[in-house]
């Protein structure tokens, strides 16, 4: 059995703006920073045993995991430890575009994309299966690699998504049911092809931060 410490990434305008990030290299904005902040300063208070981290190969996620690399590995380099496996899952022609502007330009496509069928991926990107894939592949190798141990795993809040999916068995039509926070704390162990969730969602270390934006997929699903 392998645990895994699951970070989604901080804040970025982005998020703010509800667009579509997808492969998009975007930084982190200044909340963003004081969340990947105290997230470094919940490892260096709480000192769980960490044997390994890895995170997504996005600026999004380095910078995410920098302060709690330099806590848990002061000698490793972020640039070492990045695995694009891990990243967001690719809209395609969509990635960078706000709601609104999809619905304008990609009328058709948005529809289509509200149905949260497992099979559709928005044009040139990938389908929710394809993506679910990728993800847990990664998944599994991190967890053979470091069998018996703890890892930490910076990356992206449709990752995150995929492996809460796996560990429920809730299939992959339909919209997210989980919460993803920014910098939120998450913990799963991975044992062969089965996923636990040990805890989820815990932001204690964010509580007085401003209210995080929430992209909720239940309240667009077509019926």
């Amino acid at each position: 059995m392998t645990e895994l410490i699951l970070i989604r990434h901080g804040e970025t305008d982005w998020n703010r703006e509800l667009r579509f990030q997808g492969h998009v290299d975007v930084p982190l904005n200044a909340t963003g920073h004081e969340q990947a902040r105290r997230l470094a300063e919940r490892l260096a208070a709480d000192r769980p045993t960490v044997h390994h981290l890895v995170c997504s190969d996005l600026v999004r996620t380095r910078q995410t995991a920098q302060p709690s690399l330099e806590v848990l590995f002061p000698q490793a380099t972020i640039d070492t430890l990045t695995d694009s496996n891990l990243r967001e899952q690719s809209f395609g022609v969509v990635d960078g575009m706000r709601v609104d502007d999809i619905k304008e330009q990609h009328a058709d496509a948005w529809e289509q994309w509200l149905r949260f069928e497992a099979d559709y991926g928005m044009p040139g990107g990938e389908t929710t299966r394809q993506f679910h894939t990728r993800v847990m592949d990664a998944v599994r190798r991190i967890a053979v690699q470091y069998t018996g141990q703890t890892v930490m795993v910076v990356t992206h809040g449709g990752v995150l998504d995929m492996i809460w999916r796996t560990a429920r068995g809730t299939g992959l039509d339909g919209p997210r049911q989980s919460d993803i926070p920014n910098a939120g704390f998450n913990r799963v162990r991975v044992n062969g092809d089965a996923v636990e969730v040990l805890d989820w969602a815990d932001v204690r270390h964010l509580a007085d931060l401003p209210a995080q934006p929430v992209y909720d997929q239940k309240k667009l699903l077509v019926r």
